[in-house]
């Protein structure tokens, strides 16, 4: 008896090692993308849903505000506006596009899927929670929309993930990553400084498009398989 518990554990150690070499990226991108997005997300909720003040967004504000200066405005009017209408979106249309016509047609689904749906969700959640705007001072560019979560935020990381993970298996991902380690926290910080939404919006938007975006990538790329007894008269392991 002991030996063949022995063995029994020894076989198990063995499978479970050798699921985690093969699979330990994705559960490691499941966790990162997925699980830890989505429990901050739902704390952030659950404040703003209680209509309780987030002890971090209001002194973030005023710093913000007594930073500002014309040439702050300049640059942070710029990547409000390329964060959304006037670069994302066109972006993320031009990205599908470009994909259908080099018929892959997997990675212009997953850029459709991720970019849409993130708008898409991102609408929705706007009008469930209802959350006002910061009213702290008047804003160089106000907003007459719900504020939580951004909708810049959101949007600016959709296309950065997308454009990541597509860009990953080539030598441009260093690039990718560069660009976009710039651009969604200017975008992020943009929202702040003019006033039009809470540091709480940003985080909330972010975490909502990784959760978003990573959940469609594993769906269409990496989908579960029911395994050898999965399905009637299949033996495929």
């Amino acid at each position: 008896m002991p030996s063949d518990g022995g063995e029994v554990i020894a076989e198990g150690s063995r499978e479970t090692g050798g699921l985690l070499r093969r699979h330990g990226w994705k559960l490691l991108l499941l966790f990162a993308g997925v699980l830890l997005p989505m429990w901050a997300f739902m704390e952030l909720a659950d404040e703003v849903h209680e209509a309780e003040a987030i002890p971090f967004d209001e002194p973030i504000l005023l710093f913000a505000q007594a930073a500002a200066h014309d040439g702050f405005d300049r640059v942070f009017l710029f990547f409000s506006e390329i964060g959304y209408a006037k670069g994302v979106v066109p972006v993320d249309i031009g990205l599908v596009l470009v994909l259908l016509a080099l018929r892959r047609w997997r990675d212009g689904l997953f850029a459709a899927l991720a970019t849409g749906g993130s708008a898409l969700l991102n609408l929705g959640t706007k009008q469930l929670f209802a959350r006002d705007r910061p009213s702290l001072w008047d804003s160089i560019a106000p907003e007459p929309t719900y504020s939580f979560p951004s909708g810049h935020a959101m949007g600016s990381m959709t296309l950065a993930l997308v454009l990541v993970l597509l860009a990953w298996p080539t030598r441009a991902r260093w690039w990718v990553i560069a660009a976009m380690a710039v651009f969604v926290p200017m975008v992020g910080l943009s929202r702040v400084y003019l006033g039009v939404h809470y540091p709480s919006d940003i985080l909330a938007g972010w975490a909502a498009a990784s959760i978003w975006v990573i959940g469609v990538y594993l769906l269409l790329y990496h989908p579960p398989r029911l395994g050898r007894f999965g399905r009637a008269g299949s033996t495929r392991p």
